[in-house]
Formats: structure tokens, sequence, C-alpha cells
């Protein structure tokens, strides 16, 4: 085994004592391997300059968000390098940080909400989309919930989220009429062919997706998720209650949920008359002629 290998290995062991989640964990060592195997330099050695060009090489296809992502990550390695003492010097500093993107909700619209539920589908993928509309779980959390995770005595799921932290969600009527017909042990989505696992995040994410494409739905799965913080603040809902149920380390996470929705922006410029002044009563006595 390669010290490069040792490095990336050691690292994915402090990773898992600092008690970072599994996806966290997976993301961050695949980004660096992409990083080994795109620029063919061994990521404890690259310079900023390397670093630079592999960036830029993706300006195509990398977003400003996952541009964002994945040189966080380079910074964590390169600062558990030097933590280590397997590396002097670290390259972000001259790299820096790609300016961070402003975030902006996607909510599916209550008449696409109405049209994904009218759609034809098996009964595994309705549960899949209430869950995601009713308690705003992530599809990594719908693929990992089990019958112990429900309390339906106190009609609240369990989910554990990220950084392993376990928070309740009460449970929406609907989701206690599905709860009482899902298993009270075991996993919900069990993956086929193997009972004894749940079913990939992924698969949940393809399974709901396909889905809204077939309904004509516009947007990702997440969209679910957006749409039920985005509806119980337009009904009112105080941003701190929407923040707990969101499961939210931060406010200002949730804040992005606030800012003006579309159909209020365009209500304003509806409001907009160039001919104002010919309709008010003054000008238009004004504007009579003259007897």
């Amino acid at each position: 085994m390669t010290t490069e290998t040792l490095a990336v290995a050691d690292w994915e062991v402090w990773q898992t004592a600092q008690r970072l989640s599994r996806k966290t964990i997976d993301e961050r060592l695949r980004v660096i391997r992409q990083l080994h195997a795109e620029t063919e330099q061994q990521p404890i050695r690259i310079d900023a300059a390397g670093i630079v060009r592999w960036v830029a090489d993706h300006d195509d296809d990398w977003s400003d968000s996952t541009a964002c992502t994945y040189t966080s990550y380079l910074s964590a390695w390169f600062k558990w390098l030097q933590l280590t003492d397997r590396r002097i010097d670290n390259p972000m500093v001259k790299v820096g940080t790609p300016r961070a993107p402003d975030r902006e909700p996607r909510p599916t619209s209550d008449a696409d909400v109405a049209k994904l539920l009218k759609t034809r589908m098996w009964t595994s993928t309705r549960r899949m989309i209430l869950i995601a509309l009713l308690a705003g779980l992530r599809v990594h959390e719908i693929a990992k919930i089990r019958g112990e995770d429900v309390d339906l005595g106190s009609r609240l799921l369990w989910v554990r989220g990220k950084g392993k932290r376990l928070k309740s969600v009460p449970l929406h009527p609907l989701l206690v009429e599905l709860a009482s017909e899902m298993p009270a042990a075991g996993w919900w989505f069990p993956m086929r062919g193997h009972e004894g696992e749940h079913v990939l995040a992924k698969s949940v994410s393809d399974i709901i997706g396909r889905t809204m494409r077939r309904a004509g739905v516009r947007g990702t799965p997440h969209c679910l998720r957006h749409w039920y913080a985005s509806t119980m603040l337009a009904n009112g809902v105080d941003i701190r209650v929407v923040q707990e149920l969101l499961r939210h380390k931060s406010l200002a996470t949730t804040q992005i949920y606030t800012k003006v929705p579309d159909g209020h922006r365009h209500e304003a410029i509806a409001t907009l008359d160039v001919w104002r002044a010919l309709r008010s009563p003054s000008q238009a006595v004004a504007l009579q002629p003259a007897a």
C-alpha cells in the first residue's frame, strides 16, 4: 500500500472518529480520488496551480455550488494533512474559495403536487412521495426508515439526519394512516433481493424522479422538501418551528425559504399602471374638453 493510499485510509478513520456522517465521508473520499485520477498527481503532493487547473477544467460541468462544495472537501483534506504532519503547507490558502452562489428554494408548485399525486404509480413510490411532501425527508432519510423509528402513540417519526443527529418529526394524519400499514419492525423500503438491507438513496431519488418526469412535473425529488417548507411558511407557520421541522442546525439555512415567492412578485408587477394619471379623478376632470 502506497503512502498516499495509507493517508486516504487514515483520513477515513479519522473522519469516522469525528462522528461525521458516512455520506459526507464517502463524498470527500470520492472527490480526492477524482482529483488523483483526473490530474494524475498525488493528492498528498499536488500544488495550488494543479488544483486551480483541475477546478477550471470543470467550469462547464460543475455548478457554482458544486465547486464550493468540492473545494471545501479539499480544504478539509489539506488541513488534516497539516494537522498530522504529512504536509507543511496548505495549497488551499493560495487557491481560495469560490464565491458561494445565492441559494433559492425551488418548491414544486401546488398544481404540480396535485398532478403528481394523480399519476398512476406503485404503492411504495406513492409512500415515498408522501413522506417527502408531508415530513420533508431527504431521499437518504426515506431510504433508511424502519418500523422501529415510528411512535404511533405520540405520532412521531424519528429521523437520523446529517451528522447522525436523531430528531423527531410529527406525523401528518395521512402519514399516521400510512405508518399503520407498514411493518412495525425492519426496513420500510428494503432492497429487492436483499431484505436485510434498505434501498439505496440513489434508488429512492431515481424512483421519485422518474415518476415526476412521467407526470410532467419539473424539478428534483428535493423540490418536494422545498414544497414542505415553503408551504408552511406561506401558511404563517413561525420560521423557528419550520427550522425544527426541517432539522436545520442554523436558522440561516431555513431563511432561504422566506424569499418572496414568484407569484407575489408577479402580482406586484401587475399593479403597475403607466396610465394611472389618466385614471385618477382629478386628472380625468382636467383632461375633459372645454365646453
